[in-house]
């Protein structure tokens, strides 16, 4: 996997809570931010699918059949 750097500004008390975890935890700052960057992403998929769901049964969002869409592209 590659690597992109990032230049982020945090408050005082998040980062210091930040270091202490990560010398409580035996984990890079790095790594104590990409776990919990992925815990929060997963979260948010979980909000966003349950947008989606409840969009679909407002009516909000349609739902199409793969045949209708095969057909309509000619496929």
């Amino acid at each position: 996997m590659s690597v992109v750097k990032k230049l982020v500004s945090l408050d005082s008390v998040v980062a210091n809570e930040l270091e202490s975890l990560s010398k409580t935890l035996g984990v890079t700052q790095k790594e104590l931010i990409e776990r919990a960057l992925d815990f929060y992403f997963d979260h948010t998929d979980s909000i966003t699918a349950k947008k989606i769901s409840d969009d679909v049964a407002s009516g909000k969002e349609k739902v199409y059949d793969a045949r209708e869409v095969f057909k309509e592209l000619g496929l």
